[in-house]
């Protein structure tokens, strides 16, 4: 189970870190404002190098074949990240989007009595109308 949930969560965590450093749009004015301290690609190669020890501690196999260690960087290189799923999800085009917007769409149907009730409320003690042409008196 270990290594299923690797072998398809490894990408991914890669590309959670945002995209490469040269293609994201506010990556160094966030450095800038120092809202951020770290770049996405360091962030990613910290994680990639943390992760490749505990990976072998557990005797697990990262799933890529140009993963292997760096004596003169220090660091460990990965192959080429694949955007294109990252991309998509941003987009709206996720595997998992039809199934979020409608989760969300019934929320907010299901969740209309309350939104009702803090509007009646808030009318009730503020002395405007309701929507029922009443008011406080």
């Amino acid at each position: 189970m270990a290594q299923d949930a690797v072998d398809r969560w490894w990408w991914p965590s890669l590309m959670m870190f945002g995209p490469p450093d040269d293609a994201s749009q506010h990556s160094a004015q966030s450095m800038e404002w120092k809202i951020k301290r770290h770049s996405n690609d360091e962030l990613r190669q910290r994680f990639v190098d943390i992760c490749v020890p505990q990976a072998e501690s557990l005797g697990l196999t990262l799933p890529d074949p140009d993963l292997r260690w760096n004596e003169e960087r220090g660091h460990h290189d990965f192959g080429a990240i694949d955007w294109t799923e990252f991309w998509d999800v941003l987009k709206g085009n996720g595997p998992c989007n039809e199934q979020r917007i409608t989760q969300r769409r019934r929320a907010h149907e299901e969740g209309a009595w309350v939104r009702e009730a803090a509007a009646a409320y808030a009318a009730k003690h503020t002395g405007s109308t309701g929507g029922t042409g009443e008011t406080r008196g």
